[in-house]
């Protein structure tokens, strides 16, 4: 809540929104890297925000699509679920 607030619509040019967002809605693959490793999707440039995601590496993969599916069904936003292997493909180094 504190960064993407609790609408979901982030803090203009600190933290980008969930609401209609590329990175949430797209490839969740690259959504689940940046939540638990750190990596930044392409979509998503450095610079753009000053901030940094914090890396979530205790999430556990079934923990991790649950919350992409809550994050894709959330905030106005209508995608599908995420599955768990989508989640492990996309942590696999």
């Amino acid at each position: 809540v504190g960064c993407h607030q609790q609408n979901g619509e982030g803090i203009r040019g600190v933290y980008p929104s969930l609401a209609a967002s590329p990175v949430v809605l797209g490839d969740p693959g690259p959504m689940a890297a940046w939540i638990v490793k750190g990596r930044r999707p392409p979509v998503t440039p450095a610079g753009r925000y000053p901030t940094i995601m914090p890396q979530f590496v205790w999430l556990k993969p079934e923990d991790v699509a649950a919350l992409l599916t809550y994050l894709r069904s959330s905030f106005g936003n209508h995608a599908p679920a995420v599955a768990v292997d989508t989640v492990t493909g996309a942590l696999d180094p």
